[in-house]
């Protein structure tokens, strides 16, 4: 009886620090619930590297008796490219693509079943897939398993040219544990692994061989894994209402591409409705095996993609969310202003243009209003 109450007091703990100091994390509520009613609208702007994305994104979610979630959300995104492989090879151009979700959620005991439909569409690719995940909360709460499956399939075309040319197929398995350590400290640990097949290139990015421009040749399968640890400390005795956040993440494939993400973050209450967040973030990764900047031997499989290539990013960030007063029990809303600085570094990929390592900068905004109902 005496663990079965502190496992109580640990849920109950937690549940009111997504309210305070854990706003904006995610952090187990304590017993299995579906996710609340609300309407979401999103403008983001990306600008960065020769590209500039714009568009809004509308979310709405409704339960039904207190069983079932549903979801719908409808994105753009406006494209305007001239990133370093379109001016180096070709004509900067602009395109429109437009993603469509769906979501049902339901929960039965301690557990919740999630299915998800998703569909993107541009004017020479198309992007379509559906998930499925389970998520079960065990000891009292104190703990939550989950397991998912993402099955997906594209199109791949290419301008002037009719009809596909053709496709990849994607596979993505995932698990994960959160398990709440005290009444200040929760963890996490995620796995995935995903397979694909098909076309995994670009019909229009040129490759370098003895300094002449070729299409790229990559393999038709990739396989890759990744792990990552998260932990969220509620930081109040330091620092009252607030919370620091860390994580890794590593990736390995079967291109030879290895990774690693760092990112620390932290939160703080400025007043009762106001939500100050900031993090940093670091990503590095080495080049895959028929990466080559300029090849000097003819091979099976050879790329000058630059997302194989060896780099490095550093992220800033920040965030601002004020909640409206006044407004009637049980209901929310919320606006929600961020802001990201990006730094892209390349050690083996040269800007034609200079004859030196390319790198740029990209800046990420994005505004949010919600309401919970």
């Amino acid at each position: 009886m005496q663990l079965m109450a502190l496992l109580r007091v640990l849920r109950e703990r937690w549940r009111g620090l997504l309210g305070t100091a854990l706003a904006g994390s995610a952090a187990p509520s304590g017993a299995a619930t579906l996710p609340e009613d609300r309407a979401e609208a999103t403008f983001h702007v990306y600008d960065g590297g020769g590209v500039k994305a714009t568009g809004p994104a509308v979310l709405v979610r409704k339960s039904i008796a207190d069983r079932v979630s549903l979801s719908a959300q409808y994105y753009v995104d406006a494209v305007s490219n001239a990133s370093i492989d379109v001016v180096t090879y070709a004509s900067p151009f602009k395109e429109k693509r437009v993603a469509t979700d769906f979501g049902a959620d339901w929960l039965v005991r301690d557990t919740t079943l999630s299915l998800s439909i998703n569909r993107s569409v541009e004017p020479d690719y198309i992007a379509q897939g559906v998930g499925l995940d389970v998520a079960t909360e065990v000891y009292g709460g104190m703990t939550t398993v989950s397991l998912g499956f993402t099955r997906a399939r594209d199109q791949v075309g290419q301008k002037l040219v009719q009809g596909w040319i053709d496709r990849a197929l994607h596979w993505q398995y995932r698990a994960g544990v959160t398990q709440i350590l005290s009444p200040r400290w929760l963890v996490s640990l995620n796995a995935e692994a995903v397979s694909d097949e098909g076309f995994l290139g670009s019909p229009y990015r040129a490759a370098r061989v003895f300094g002449a421009a070729v299409p790229e040749r990559n393999p038709r399968t990739r396989s890759s894994r990744a792990v990552k640890l998260r932990s969220i400390s509620d930081t109040s005795a330091l620092v009252p209402r607030s919370s620091f956040r860390a994580e890794y993440r590593y990736y390995w494939d079967t291109w030879d591409v290895k990774a690693h993400t760092t990112e620390i973050g932290v939160a703080k209450h400025l007043e009762p409705r106001l939500i100050v967040e900031a993090l940093v973030r670091r990503y590095s990764q080495g080049k895959a095996l028929f990466y080559s900047d300029n090849a000097q031997a003819e091979t099976v499989y050879v790329s000058r993609n630059r997302q194989l290539s060896t780099f490095s990013t550093t992220a800033l960030g920040a965030k601002l969310t004020y909640s409206w007063p006044g407004l009637p029990a049980g209901t929310e809303l919320r606006l929600t202003g961020s802001v990201e600085r990006k730094q892209f570094r390349f050690t083996d990929f040269t800007d034609l243009r200079t004859g030196r390592p390319y790198a740029y900068d990209a800046n990420v905004v994005q505004v949010v209003v919600s309401g919970s109902f």
